[in-house]
């Protein structure tokens, strides 16, 4: 006698057809059944495209914000303090040696460029409210080149640097302005520091928010 060559049949088990837990088949397509993810060629190219346009946005951003240190530098002339001196024995001194007219012009400087670091972070979030990496980085360049700017047109347009000729064209005892001078130059930060913490403010506060993922139930735990 002899044991049966074929295993007897196992009612518990159910056809690989209908295995919930069966790797999906490498099969053709079904008719009607479509593809909605994106292949490595659509994603590469939407990838380039953003990058292209975050650095043309960021490039104007820069330009932009480095041409309003002009503003910054005629402000600055227009509303620092003047340093008084006067010439005496072929010497020039400060007319008021108490003074802290100096000290204005740095705080000044330092208060019109956080104050227009304000602004130029609201007009790019408006400009652009995703906002991205590129234009933090170019709004905080901008900066730093627009403070630069502003404190060389300030010196350029305000009073002569050659002091000494100064106060020989207006004669000894006459008092006179000094040339703008920025003492403390820590102040060419207020501006990069003051646009970037505005714009990320304004990003985090009013910014678009990323949707919610939307989760699907699928196979036997489908209701």
């Amino acid at each position: 006698m002899t044991a049966p060559l074929t295993p007897p049949h196992q009612p518990n088990e159910q056809p690989s057809g209908d295995n919930p837990w069966q790797s999906p088949s490498s099969g053709p397509v079904p008719a009607g059944a479509t593809w909605t993810g994106d292949g490595p060629g659509e994603k590469d190219g939407r990838n380039t495209d953003e990058l292209r346009k975050d650095l043309r946005d960021g490039a104007v951003v820069l330009v932009a914000v480095t041409v309003l240190g002009v503003a910054l530098g005629l402000l600055w002339l227009w509303l620092a303090p003047r340093v008084p001196l006067v010439s005496h024995d072929n010497g020039v001194f400060l007319k008021d040696t108490e003074g802290e007219e100096a000290i204005g012009a740095d705080g000044t400087f330092a208060l019109l460029a956080a104050g227009l670091g304000a602004l130029s972070a609201a007009a790019v979030f408006l400009y652009r409210r995703t906002g991205g990496i590129v234009l933090v980085v170019a709004l905080a360049l901008g900066g730093v080149l627009a403070s630069l700017l502003g404190w060389g047109v300030g010196v350029w347009f305000g009073p002569t640097t050659d002091v000494v000729e100064h106060a020989r064209e207006v004669g000894e005892g006459v008092t006179f302005d000094a040339y703008l001078e920025l003492g403390a130059k820590n102040a060419l930060l207020a501006w990069p520091l003051s646009a970037s913490a505005v714009h990320l403010g304004l990003t985090a506060l009013f910014g678009p928010r990323d949707p919610e993922p939307e989760w699907e139930s699928h196979g036997p735990w489908q209701a």
